[in-house]
Parts: C-alpha cells; sequence; structure tokens
C-alpha cells in the first residue's frame, strides 16, 4: 500500500485531520497549478476549484483508499471542476447581457391606465372576483386600509392579508385586460387608491341626511358630522392625486420620499422614548428624595414632582401614537420593497435568486471543511466558518449577507439522506414577480443548495420533511 493510499485510509476510518492535512501538503500545488491555468490564471477560481477538488477528496476518501494513483484522480478532478465552474461563469455572463438588452426593451416603464378607460368597466370587472377578493381588494385601495386593518375583517392575519390583496389585484388586472385596459398591478394600484373613492357632492348630502333622519335636529347634528367626514375626505383625496401624479413621474422619487419618511419617523421615534426615559429617571430620583424629606424644603420638592408628573403626563399623551407611528413606519418599508421587486425585469429576479442559491452553496462549502476539523460536527453560527470561505466570496461587494440566512442544523455531517436535510435557509420569503409565487433559498448537508416555491407562502410543511433535529441542538 502507498503512503497516499494509507493516508486516506486513515482519515476515511479513524476521521484523522492530522492524515488528511498531509494528504493536501503533498498535493496542493498540483491541484492549484492545474486550476490556476484552467482559470486562466484567475487566482480567486483557482483557489475555488482547488477547495472543491479536496471536499470531494474528503467526501470520497473511502472509495479511493484502493486507488492505484492519487495524483490522476486529482488531476482530472481538478479538470472537470474547473470546466464546471467556467461553464457557470459563462452562464452568468449570459444572463447579465440577456438582463441588459431586455431593460433596454423595457426602459420605458408601463402607463397608469386612463381613469376614463377604467371608469366604465371596473365595477363590472369587481363583481366578476370572487367575494373575498373583492372584499381585499375593497377594504385595501377603495377604504384606503392599512394590511393591519384589512387582516382581521377577513379573518386573516397581517402577512395572509398582504398575499390576499396582491392576488386579488392581479385579478381585476386580468379581468381589466379583457375589456381592453391593460396595466401593471402596481399602476392599477395607484389609480384605484385615488380615484376609485370620491366625495359626493355636499348639497346631496345635505338633502339626503335631512330626507333620511326623523327629527330636524338629529339631521342637523349628522349633516355637521358628514360635511366634516366629507371635507376630510377631499382633503384624504386631494393628497392622494397628488402621490398619484408624483409616482407617475418616476418611481425613484416615490422611493427616496418613502426612504426619508422612514428615517424621519426612525428618527422621531427614538427622540420621543429618549425623552420619556430620560423623564421616567427624574420622577423616580425626585419621589424618593422626597419619602425621606423632612423640613420646609419638602413643599419645594413636591411642587416640583408636580410639575415633572404633569410634564410627563403630557409626553405619555405625545406618545400615545407611537404604535401607529411603528405600522406607519413598517408600512413605508413594505411598500419600498415591493416597488422595488416590481421595477426589476423577471431576467434580474432569477439572476439575483441565482446569486443567493450560489452565496447559500459557497457557505456550505465552507462549514464542510469545518466539520472535518471539528468532530464532524457542523457549525452553530457562520463566524465559526467565516474563516473558511473562498477568497472571491467573502471580498465580494453584494448585497446578500448572513442576517437574511439561519443555520436549522449543525449536528454530524455525514449523513444517509444528507441531500433531503436542510443545514441552511433564507429566513425571508420572496415574491416572484409577475406570477406571484414565493420563493427560500436552502442549502442542504450534501453541499448543495435549491430554491424552493410556493405559491400561498406557507413554507412549513415542506420544510417540517426536510428539518432534522440532531442531539446537540
Amino acid at each position: 500500500m502507498n503512503e497516499d493510499a494509507e493516508l486516506l485510509g486513515r482519515y476515511a476510518s479513524e476521521h484523522s485531520e492530522s492524515a488528511f492535512i498531509e494528504l493536501i501538503r503533498r498535493h496542493v500545488n498540483l491541484v492549484y497549478s492545474a486550476a490556476l491555468r484552467l482559470a486562466c490564471g484567475d487566482t480567486h477560481r483557482a483557489e475555488d476549484v482547488t477547495q472543491q477538488v479536496f471536499s470531494e477528496l474528503a467526501r470520497q476518501a473511502q472509495r479511493l483508499r484502493k486507488h492505484p494513483a492519487l495524483d490522476g484522480w486529482l488531476y482530472t478532478t481538478t479538470r472537470l471542476l474547473a470546466l464546471r465552474a467556467h461553464r457557470t461563469e459563462q452562464r452568468r455572463k449570459a444572463r447579465e447581457q440577456a438582463a441588459n438588452a431586455m431593460n433596454e426593451l423595457l426602459r420605458i416603464p408601463a402607463p397608469e391606465p386612463a381613469w376614463d378607460d377604467l371608469f366604465p368597466v371596473l365595477d363590472e370587472a369587481m363583481h366578476k372576483l370572487g367575494e373575498k377578493d373583492r372584499v381585499a381588494v375593497l377594504l385595501r385601495y377603495f377604504q384606503n386600509q392599512t394590511l393591519k386593518e384589512v387582516g382581521p375583517t377577513l379573518g386573516l392575519s397581517e402577512n395572509a392579508a398582504r398575499m390576499r390583496v396582491e392576488r386579488a389585484l392581479e385579478k381585476l388586472r386580468a379581468q381589466l385586460a379583457r375589456n381592453g385596459v391593460t396595466s401593471t398591478a402596481a399602476a392599477l394600484a395607484l389609480a384605484l387608491t385615488g380615484n376609485a373613492t370620491m366625495a359626493a357632492p355636499a348639497a346631496f348630502v345635505a338633502t339626503l341626511t335631512s330626507a333620511s333622519l326623523p327629527s330636524a335636529a338629529a339631521a342637523s347634528g349628522t349633516t355637521l358630522t358628514l360635511m366634516k367626514l366629507m371635507t376630510m375626505t377631499k382633503i384624504k383625496t386631494g393628497v392622494i392625486g397628488s402621490l398619484v401624479v408624483a409616482g407617475a413621474v418616476t418611481s425613484l422619487v416615490i422611493q427616496q420620499q418613502s426612504q426619508a419618511k422612514i428615517r424621519e419617523s426612525d428618527g422621531a421615534l427614538q427622540q420621543q422614548a429618549d425623552q420619556l426615559a430620560r423623564l421616567q429617571t427624574e420622577r423616580e430620583r425626585l419621589s424618593n428624595l422626597l419619602a425621606r424629606a423632612n423640613g420646609p424644603a419638602a413643599e419645594d420638592r413636591l411642587s416640583e414632582l408636580l410639575r415633572l408628573r404633569a410634564e410627563a403626563a403630557i409626553l405619555s399623551q405625545q406618545t400615545n401614537d407611537l404604535a401607529a407611528l411603528q405600522e406607519e413606519n413598517r408600512r413605508l418599508r413594505e411598500q419600498n420593497s415591493q416597488l422595488a421587486n416590481q421595477m426589476k425585469t423577471p431576467l434580474q429576479l432569477k439572476d439575483e435568486g441565482y446569486a443567493r442559491s450560489l452565496y447559500a452553496r459557497d457557505w456550505l462549502l465552507a462549514f464542510r471543511v469545518y466539520a472535518m476539523q471539528n468532530q464532524e460536527q457542523f457549525p452553530t453560527n457562520f463566524e465559526q466558518a467565516a474563516s473558511l470561505l473562498p477568497d472571491a466570496v467573502a471580498k465580494a461587494a453584494t448585497s446578500i449577507t448572513t442576517d437574511q440566512f439561519e443555520i436549522v442544523y449543525h449536528g454530524p455531517y455525514e449523513l444517509t439522506n444528507g441531500n433531503n436535510v436542510i443545514v441552511l435557509r433564507e429566513k425571508q420569503a420572496r415574491r416572484q414577480w409577475p406570477h406571484g409565487n414565493w420563493s427560500k433559498v436552502y442549502g442542504f448537508a450534501d453541499g448543495h443548495s435549491e430554491t424552493h416555491s410556493e405559491a400561498e407562502g406557507n413554507f412549513d410543511t415542506w420544510e417540517k420533511q426536510r428539518i432534522v433535529t440532531s442531539a446537540n441542538q
């Protein structure tokens, strides 16, 4: 038995880390040099290929211990993996070129449907929707309710209400398209928000109120209330109309305004919270002093305490709308994210999904190397395996971060069904336009990654079949 076979045998039977390190030392120069030539001098790609070759060697150690010439296997495997990496790079460049070409074709955004065209066919299309879909559109776009308000009415959670509204809006858009009114879902939402509900004439409201109520006094009081509501509706309609005009000019302006409002809301929330905390601290300090006070100075302290309590009551009143501000903040973030996704072409969204899948696969490779060095256990956090990432991944300028993923398995990495055990998953599902499905990226124990889609956005059943809890979790 030659020395390579002996080292492989020790690693395969005893999981000897020192044996595998010796194998790497003996053959790394051969593998890296071949990878560098095949990568046309690209050192980052050569490093990635070299790491993949030795990971494959570790995975097949039991079988390769009887191989007559390990150098030949390593040389051939390096070529195969380098060619695979080259093909992957070529496909990525082809997708980028196709996406750029599609961007040129789609540079002019879809116009907002003209209200004169939408007006005569809107209600007919609305009544062709199912009852639940019709109510969802009415509450969200005719009554301008937030998703948090729509949810309880429909008996749904906020997230489920959002998906219901989006599906209903897409069905309405399809119905209108059959009647010759074409638009995108985003443009239709803006048109409905600004025009679907308008203020009734003031004279008519007064006449209707007087005729409907038996008491003249009651009629007068209710007319005043209705006049106030009508005035508020006019103001609200005017503001929304202005937003529709701004959205028609450019989607970029909407995003910038949303981000500015988010920052302003964050600042206001933080400032009010800090003020309240300082006031509560001062209030407690003065209460303690008052409790210990004796003599003429007590009255002065009592006056100061009463003043501070009055200020605390005022500040408490001002912070009663914190929950509303937080909800508006969350809604703006959600609207901003949806608008950004709708502005992207299908090819761009597909390319982003492929990039997230590659990102997960690179981390899985680092996890497997970590496991070989740590009693065959997957890491419990990303920091443990960060140093094992290829340089090209660790230094890449990308919006994908580990905050978007979570580790759900950190047990032994040698599993008989590793291709069906989730190790890494994306935390937040992403909406896939234009068909509306939801997708998440997953990484599996055998080292592969994949993107799974669900029409309703519920991944629980699928995940339960593939998530395994190890003894040390």
